[in-house]
């Protein structure tokens, strides 16, 4: 398949085999805070997200602990990304302070800028 953009969960950058697939084209880690993560999980629930559906409590503080840890285990796979776009990096040029704030073109615009950058950093080291 050609031309495609695959979104993974946040668990797929753990397993070599995924990456074997995920290096035939270009990778972004799309790095959301993990307190933005958490209050969107808190808000819509755990149900449908197994690692973090757990029993009573604050949602937020279980979701945020939960992430944390995740994210401590995934960070160094996360980093083989070709490209990182980070919302923090979005909403401070745009003079905010919440990620929250941001629309998906802007977001997009960033990977869009993001791809660019190292697409043009990889024909140069080919030259």
């Amino acid at each position: 398949m050609h031309r495609l953009i695959v979104a993974t969960g946040g668990g797929a950058v753990i397993r070599p085999i995924n990456w074997s697939y995920m290096r035939k084209g270009l990778t972004i880690w799309l790095d959301v805070p993990l307190d933005a993560l958490a209050r969107r999980i808190a808000a819509v629930g755990t149900a449908s997200r197994p690692l973090l559906h757990q029993e009573s409590g604050d949602p937020y503080a279980k979701a945020y602990a939960k992430l944390t840890a995740l994210f401590e285990q995934r960070m160094d796979s996360y980093a083989n990304a070709d490209a990182r776009v980070s919302l923090e990096n979005i909403a401070l040029k745009q003079g905010h302070n919440d990620v929250n704030v941001l629309t998906p073109s802007a977001i997009a615009i960033e990977a869009l800028l993001k791809m660019e950058s190292f697409l043009t950093e990889k024909a140069m080291v080919r030259n």
